[in-house]
């Protein structure tokens, strides 16, 4: 290439040359023929000099182009043919017309003329949602294919290793834990110290067992805590397995008679330990919050994975936190210019009845105390309410959300009861507007909370939201006096929940129940608040009248598609079928309005119907839970529900 160009170089020059040659022969011959003809031969001599340097020059750039040509054709051919890429072209039917030599390798036999789901059978439907690029995997090795839509051609690169390493990489990603062992501090109290270190050597030795079996790294943090450090394939290996842990701890320790469960917290899908460590720390609030003996999984975006929680939430024989809170409680309401009360929506006796209470905790404190209730959702409390509009002093303290904003100013502090979802809540834009918030609820802890609390009192292990307010309400410095309907409300909102003390019921249940009766609480009362007309009670022996049986023990129960039926009568209904003989579960599915679904759940403790519901975007209790669908009709649920149950027996009852 260097000679052509030189030649070109030389070819512009004799022509320079040939052409002042020429002009200085004619002036030449002019003035002096001899030197003029001497001139002209040289000129020719010249233009035949020329004529073959072009001539070469023409002849040299031909072969140069043929060659070229030639090799970019075998490049090409070679690209085609033998490297390792796979070249596929396909009609607009999806028949392969087409493949490259390495393709019939990797498939070991011809495709022209098969479809392309010979490659895999995933391909047509990538195909079909228009992905551009993508990986599938054919005869056990990863390839990703890139699509040119335009010319319905496909290119398949071996990307295995690749893929391996980056499956390696995800694997060995570090995870920390935090184990917890719950209510340790209670249950050792008293202990004398044989029995004390006879029981933790039980528990740290199926602890240091479970961390060889897994290859982790466990370390004690201090008497009841360990910190756990593992890696990605660990995790996965202990979910399969649904954390046997758990099992493993509490039949060790019952063994001892003593109820010591276990609560992991686990932090995963960050790179740095600092953030794993928050993640760990706070997904162990979280199983804490919802009762312990659970795992939950937290990763970087905020999903939460739950596994255990198979025992109810273990009842604290102190009532010191009780005392804490309710000195804490006096000394934010002491600096609130008023309190604002507010419950869920369509809110139940427990909700109504610990408002009440707390309404009387601002009383004895000097503030005033109103409760938030949109009179268009008190169908399940409208017996209450009746019993309020006759009580001028407790009805005057309930407003509407409408008058609960003009209420609104920035010293009002807002408390949250029987819930600590915000979209749960009569009116979450009043969670906006104030900036000091302070929830009390029984519910076990979801991924759902309000966020930025200044004080949150949650015990699932507690009977009611009510019990739990009733026991504020004692510890206040001066204790209030409760009128009858006061104490009776609260005491409703305990008897309700608790099925007339049959569930969920403590010592501090009856304390409660105990402290309320002396207050002037009127059972009467109660069960005159309770009551329903004939119209509901034949409409939900329907609904049990419709139940069936799944899965041996499970009663479900379905209504009439073309009705609606209140969330209370649902969730009667489920109660009844609880009390059938054999039944462990029941389930009541129904429609509340003409777009939703709902399921109430219940249980008597030895399915965690929280979890089940909980696949369902819904929540609530081991025994009690619900959740609602919009856009499917009750089959629909019904066979999602069945999924689900499914899903928790086959899957070693667990989230």
């Amino acid at each position: 290439m260097p000679k052509t160009i030189l030649r070109r170089w030389h070819g512009y020059h004799l022509i320079a040359l040939f052409s002042w040659s020429i002009v200085l022969s004619l002036i030449l011959l002019f003035y002096q023929w001899q030197l003029g003809s001497f001139s002209l031969v040289v000129g020719v001599a010249i233009l035949v000099l020329m004529l073959r340097a072009k001539n070469s020059f023409e002849n040299e750039m031909t072969d140069y182009i043929s060659r070229l040509t030639y090799r970019i054709n075998k490049v090409g051919e070679e690209a085609v043919t033998s490297l390792p890429i796979g070249i596929v072209t396909y009609s607009e039917t999806g028949v392969i017309q087409w493949v490259n030599p390495y393709m019939n390798e990797v498939l070991d036999h011809t495709l022209i003329g098969e479809t392309v789901d010979v490659i895999s059978e995933s391909l047509p439907k990538r195909l079909r949602a228009e992905q551009d690029e993508f990986v599938i995997t054919v005869n056990e090795r990863a390839y990703r294919v890139v699509v040119k839509r335009n010319e319905r051609l496909l290119y398949l690169f071996d990307v295995t290793d690749e893929q391996e390493l980056k499956h390696r990489f995800e694997q060995e990603k570090t995870v920390l834990g935090t184990v917890y062992l719950d209510n340790y501090e209670e249950v050792t109290q008293g202990m004398d110290d044989q029995l004390r270190s006879k029981l933790m050597s039980h528990v740290t030795s199926s602890l240091n067992q479970w961390s060889q079996t897994y290859d982790i790294f466990l370390r004690r943090a201090s008497a009841d805590r360990f910190i756990a450090v593992l890696n990605e394939g660990t995790l996965e290996q202990l979910e399969e397995e649904r954390f046997t842990i758990l099992d493993e701890v509490r039949e060790v320790t019952g063994q001892e008679n003593v109820s010591l469960t276990l609560s992991i917290g686990i932090g995963s899908g960050e790179r740095s330990l600092r953030e794993l460590g928050s993640l760990a720390q706070s997904s162990l609030d979280l199983a804490l919050g919802r009762g312990g003996d659970q795992v939950a999984i937290k990763e970087r975006n905020g999903q939460v994975r739950f596994y255990g929680g198979k025992s109810n939430a273990v009842e604290k024989r102190t009532r010191v936190r009780a005392r804490v809170i309710s000195h804490a409680m006096r000394d934010f309401v002491a600096e609130s210019d008023k309190v604002l009360i507010m419950g869920h929506k369509n809110p139940d006796m427990d909700a109504i009845g610990s408002s009440i209470g707390m309404a009387k905790i601002a009383e004895v404190n000097g503030k005033e105390g109103l409760v938030v209730v949109n009179p268009n959702d008190t169908e399940s409390v409208s017996n209450l309410l009746e019993e309020v509009r006759e009580h001028d002093r407790l009805w005057s303290q309930f407003i509407s959300p409408e008058e609960a904003h003009e209420e609104l100013t920035e010293d009002t502090l807002l408390v949250v009861v029987d819930t600590h979802k915000p979209s749960m809540t009569i009116d979450p834009e009043i969670l906006k507007k104030v900036n000091r918030v302070i929830v009390i609820d029984h519910h076990r802890r979801g991924e759902e909370f309000i966020e930025n609390a200044v004080l949150v009192y949650m015990e699932p292990y507690a009977s009611s939201t009510a019990e739990l307010v009733t026991e504020l309400l004692e510890y206040q410095p001066h204790t209030p006096s409760l009128d009858v309907l006061e104490s009776t409300s609260l005491l409703a909102g305990i008897i309700v929940d608790t099925k007339s003390f049959a569930i969920r019921t403590g010592s501090r249940t009856f304390d409660a129940a105990s402290f309320l009766k002396t207050q002037g609480a009127d059972t009467t009362l109660v069960q005159q608040l309770m009551k329903e007309d004939i119209s509901q009670y034949v409409k939900r022996a329907k609904l049990v009248e419709s139940a069936s049986v799944y899965r041996g023990s499970v009663a479900i129960a379905k209504g009439d598609p073309a009705e609606t039926y209140g969330r209370v009568l649902i969730a009667q209904a489920a109660d009844t079928l609880l009390t059938l003989k054999d039944v462990v579960a029941s389930f009541v599915i129904s429609h509340v309005d003409e777009e939703r679904v709902n399921v109430s759940a219940r249980s008597l403790g030895d399915v965690n119907v929280q979890v089940i519901m909980e696949k369902l975007d819904g929540g609530g209790h081991l025994t009690n839970a619900a959740t609602q669908l919009d856009g499917y009709s009750i089959e629909e649920v019904e066979e999602l529900l069945n999924e689900k149950i499914d899903e928790y027996f086959e899957g070693g009852q667990s989230s």
